[in-house]
């Protein structure tokens, strides 16, 4: 894969970098940890400006939202709520903990969405519940846009700062993204068990 994108943003420029950090959203497996370092690199090498690759990677990256944002909205808090009073053991949630999420999604929804666009895992995540509480979109897209601009910035900066040392940035941030889904399994784990007994 490191290969593939390496080709992706020599061969494509910036419209590589949007369409990959738009398919990382889509796919988690490909990961920002990579793209964006490796566009740093590029931009370091003069292949590409810095300012070029930090917009052209945020664009994808919002854009790569959507899908989810919509698969929210579709969904709705009502047919949420009857999934958990069928499912509710399986999704680990009952109708009445849709109600309090909900609200409180209401209330902190925009930081939700801007810190949620800065943890790995949780990045791409955080755009279904902001559409199960209807986040007007205007908000929605400013509130991910900023969270993306900083996580775009820091990796790119990264890659561009290090150079040919770029591939050190994945290296750190692997464990820290494993980390996260790893937490993310044993508390779903957990609570499945609990909801048993």
């Amino acid at each position: 894969m490191f290969e593939w994108i390496v080709g992706v943003v020599s061969s494509a420029g910036y419209i590589g970098v949007a369409a990959l950090m738009a398919l990382e959203n889509l796919f988690p497996p490909i990961p920002s940890e990579l793209i964006m370092p490796v566009a740093g690199f590029a931009a370091a090498r003069g292949d590409l400006t810095i300012t070029g690759v930090i917009l052209a990677g945020t664009a994808g990256s919002v854009i790569g939202t959507l899908p989810w944002y919509w698969l929210g909205r579709r969904l709705g808090r009502r047919r949420i709520r009857h999934l958990a009073e069928r499912h509710g053991r399986w999704l680990t949630i009952s109708p009445d903990e849709v109600d309090r999420a909900h609200g409180w999604f209401e209330r902190h929804g925009g930081k939700a969405v801007f810190f949620g666009r800065l943890i790995p895992a949780i990045r791409t995540l955080i755009s279904v519940p902001a559409g199960i509480a209807a986040m007007p979109m205007g908000r929605y897209l400013a509130w991910s846009t900023l969270g993306s601009l900083i996580w775009t910035s820091l990796l790119a900066l990264a890659g561009y700062v290090l150079e040919s040392q770029y591939d050190l940035v994945a290296a750190y941030m692997d464990p820290v993204s494993k980390g996260v889904i790893a937490l993310m399994v044993l508390t779903y784990l957990y609570r499945v068990v609990r909801r048993k007994g």
